[in-house]
């Protein structure tokens, strides 16, 4: 008799993680999802550079600007929500409207060279309603 049970017990157990594995799969996606603009599928966004070279600049020259243009490889329109550059040297300026599928829509960092002698090598961190959701661009070169 206590046979019986522990060989039903044996059967019941994996047929439920079963059912609850199966039932969660939809909360596992690997898409992004975006209120206003729906599902996103992976790598929606492309990006033509992670990295700008300034080379050398000098100090008492106007801020250097690097542009990075971003595509919008998805099927819904996509929002680039935050540009945070990782220090106060840097500000950066983006695309505000929504960038339509097959569009492209723009970061530009900008770097102040004034009394800041040397090499340097920026991040800027971008956040976007796409995947992927946070990246990071860079900003590098010489200040003389």
């Amino acid at each position: 008799m206590i046979q019986k049970k522990f060989i039903k017990f044996r059967l019941i157990i994996p047929a439920l993680a079963g059912m609850f594995l199966l039932a969660s799969l939809p909360y596992f996606s690997t898409k992004a999802y975006s209120e206003n603009f729906g599902y996103i599928e992976e790598n929606d966004i492309t990006v033509d550079k992670t990295v700008h070279d300034f080379g050398t600049i000098k100090q008492d020259a106007d801020s250097a600007k690097a542009t990075f243009t971003f595509t919008n490889n998805s099927k819904v329109p996509i929002l680039i929500t935050n540009v945070a550059p990782t220090c106060g040297c840097t500000t950066g300026e983006w695309t505000k409207e929504p960038i339509s599928p097959g569009k492209t829509g723009s970061v530009v960092a900008i770097y102040n060279p004034k009394n800041r002698p040397g090499p340097f090598d920026k991040q800027v961190i971008i956040t976007t309603s796409g995947n992927p959701n946070r990246f990071v661009v860079r900003i590098k070169g010489t200040v003389e």
